[in-house]
């Protein structure tokens, strides 16, 4: 059964930014909060558990950004994330 018309991006460079959005946004706030965590935590633990919890955020994200209405708001929810988690990073 086809996707009702009414619910689908009309322009190409919508859809091809909530696939940026999607991919490279959602890949910058996973690996600043693994980073954040790296901080608290000894960084060996950090990166055993990275392997799995890192594809799981990210797809999780991935998957946000098409679900989302405006991909302005992803936009800029995944930018202050990652500037947010990746803040006590780089004053250490």
């Amino acid at each position: 059964m086809p996707a009702n018309p009414k619910y689908l991006t009309r322009s190409p460079w919508l859809r091809f930014s909530r696939i940026l959005a999607g991919t490279v946004g959602g890949y910058a706030v996973m690996l600043s909060l693994h980073l954040l965590l790296t901080t608290v935590f000894p960084r060996e633990n950090v990166l055993a558990t990275a392997f799995f919890t890192g594809y799981i955020l990210w797809a999780l994200l991935l998957l946000g950004a098409f679900v989302a209405r405006s991909v302005w708001k992803v936009w800029l929810s995944y930018a202050g994330l990652t500037l947010l988690f990746s803040l006590p990073y780089l004053i250490s």
